[in-house]
């Protein structure tokens, strides 16, 4: 048993002080009779809010087309974080960023309530791709690419995987990596010679930022979860 106005935060139905409107104003019923009070307790059975039933809310994944600015965390006492670029529904359903993408880094990220899919699509072993485009100081040549594919090992001495590096001209690549190590996609470019300037996660397994807008979020269907 939990108390009403909990439960309905927690199916998404608003934040706590919509939820709290929302019952004042007699529009949830619990088995047919109409309820205002939020710390009356529930099993979860026969909750309607505006005659529709209300069920807790299932496994989720969100995606944000993260703009510049805003730090990969649930909060943060003195930087704005992509938290509060969820809608204030969404904000109700536990998500927690899966990976991170730095504060100066742009697009693809994505949330979900499910801990063991975010661990999946975390894990390196899983192999899971990431695309990112860069701008940056120079041209990388066929000596960077080979040496992304064979793993680099950087001046700290963090070991990088093998991934790919595809030169579209002068200034401008394409990098794909399966792991997320801090930094990771601007230090192995550093490494190189080939300061980022600009950097955009485009990509994460099949998915794609498609047409959504910068700094517009969607939650994703069922079929796109699993395709991940």
């Amino acid at each position: 048993m939990e108390r009403l106005d909990k439960f309905l935060c927690d199916a998404g139905i608003g934040s706590r002080s919509q939820v709290k409107g929302i019952l004042k104003t007699g529009r949830v019923t619990v088995s047919g009779a109409v309820i205002r009070d939020g710390s009356v307790k529930v099993d979860g059975n026969n909750i309607y809010v505006d005659g529709e039933p209300v069920g807790k809310k299932g496994r989720a994944v969100v995606m944000l087309n993260k703009p510049m600015g805003y730090v990969t965390a649930r909060s943060d006492e003195n930087q704005k974080t992509v938290m509060e670029l969820l809608p204030a529904q969404m904000r109700n359903w536990d998500l927690h960023p899966i990976g991170r993408l730095d504060k100066e880094t742009e697009g693809l990220l994505l949330f979900t309530n499910d801990g063991d899919l975010l661990h999946r699509l975390i894990s390196p072993k899983k192999g899971v791709q990431k695309v990112y485009y860069a701008r940056h100081e120079g041209t990388a040549t066929g000596e960077d690419v080979e040496a992304f594919q064979n793993g680099l090992t950087l001046r700290d001495g963090t070991v990088c995987l093998p991934a790919r590096l595809q030169p579209l001209g002068a200034g401008e690549s394409l990098v794909t990596v399966c792991e997320g190590k801090y930094h990771q996609v601007r230090r192995m470019m550093a490494s190189r010679g080939l300061h980022v300037t600009y950097l955009e996660r485009r990509q994460e397994g099949a998915l794609t930022l498609g047409d959504l807008p910068r700094g517009a979020v969607r939650e994703l269907r069922e079929d796109e979860i699993l395709a991940l």
